[in-house]
């Protein structure tokens, strides 16, 4: 007896191979899609152009700058030392008077008076003493009289001389040349000692009081020119010296204060003004200086753009440095790290690239003198 095999279904479902070819077909599509859309090849990047300068080493001047203060280097109120009136006034504001002058009396007939009395004992104890002189040798009048006349004479003429200084505080007069300030009393006004008068300043020499941090303190010597600038005389430079340096450091700055010697003939500045001073140092050689557009500054420092390639003064790829800026020196800046001699920085047009940019020298400025 033959037994016949039942046939066998197949254990996959029809619908999942539809699923499948779906998929197969929808990933075909997209890959045409893909390769229809993709965009065509770009052409290689234009070389931007751009002004450069090659880094040389340059010898350039020294200076320190810092802003300061104008200080008379005489100046008084002028007050009286004792009270009175004033009776007299022999001045006009804003007057330059010679040293000596009189400028103010007050009223002093009370030790006229005195004075005149004081002259008289005076004189009546020199004709007591003459009679003294010429009795004492005769054994007349005894020794002792000749001498308590002396001294009676001496007294008498301290007294005038007492009253002569007190006459004198009266007069108020001018302890040195210079110039007169606002008047500050009236005639009939009464002064206790103290009261002001008015200024006077002598402004043929002046002070600048600047300061300096502490670490350039060793550059800083007694005699050092200064230029000075205000912004009361565009243009002008004032010429000065260091005359002291403050031998302490300020504790909370940690600053140094200098004092320069200032010559003002023709009386420009005055005391009070604010201004810059520049003081001079040895040149340092060696100093790499750029432009001070060829500075990039941001959140995380200094950079500047270079270009590197096998003849970069002509042209190649932009590379951005940090750097380190030091000082300035007119419109340039020294750079203390970052750089060396023969790199080529990009002064202008830096903005326009970036990173690995290909750039076209199309300037390449000359080193400017220094």
């Amino acid at each position: 007896m033959l037994l016949r095999r039942a046939p066998v279904r197949s254990r996959i479902n029809p619908t999942w191979g539809v699923v499948v070819g779906f998929v197969v077909l929808c990933v075909v599509i997209s890959v045409w899609r893909g390769v229809r859309t993709a965009p065509a090849p770009q052409p290689p990047a234009r070389a931007v152009p751009v002004t450069a300068i090659m880094v040389k080493p340059a010898r350039v001047p020294m200076t320190l700058e810092a802003i300061g203060t104008l200080r008379a280097v005489r100046e008084v109120m002028l007050a009286p030392e004792i009270a009175g009136r004033v009776v007299a006034i022999h001045f006009e504001p804003g007057q330059h008077v010679p040293a000596g002058q009189a400028l103010v009396d007050l009223y002093q007939a009370p030790e006229e008076a005195d004075r005149a009395s004081a002259l008289a004992q005076a004189h009546y104890a020199s004709i007591q003493l003459e009679r003294s002189r010429k009795l004492a040798p005769s054994n007349v009048e005894p020794r002792q009289l000749l001498e308590q006349h002396e001294a009676e004479l001496e007294e008498a003429q301290a007294a005038v001389r007492q009253l002569d200084a007190k006459i004198e505080q009266h007069h108020i007069r001018a302890p040195f040349a210079g110039v007169l300030g606002i008047r500050r009393i009236n005639p009939g006004q009464y002064l206790n000692a103290g009261d002001a008068i008015a200024t006077l300043t002598d402004l043929d020499q002046l002070y600048v009081d600047f300061n300096l941090p502490q670490q350039d303190l060793p550059q800083v010597r007694v005699g050092a020119s200064v230029q000075v600038k205000t912004d009361a005389w565009p243009g002008r430079t004032f010429e000065g010296k260091v005359n002291a340096l403050e031998p302490k450091v300020e504790e909370q700055t940690r600053n140094v204060s200098i004092e320069a010697l200032l010559q003002n003939p023709e009386h420009p500045l005055h005391p009070g003004m604010y201004v810059t001073a520049v003081l001079d140092l040895p040149p340092q050689d060696g100093a790499l200086v750029i432009p001070q557009t060829a500075i990039q500054t941001s959140a995380l420092g200094d950079t500047v753009v270079v270009v590197r390639g096998a003849n970069p003064s002509e042209g190649g790829d932009a590379q951005t440095i940090p750097v380190t800026a030091g000082r300035r020196v007119g419109e340039g800046v020294v750079v203390t790290q970052g750089l060396k001699a023969g790199d080529i920085v990009i002064t202008e047009g830096q903005i326009r690239v970036h990173s690995g940019s290909p750039v076209r020298v199309e300037h390449l400025l000359p080193n400017p003198e220094h």
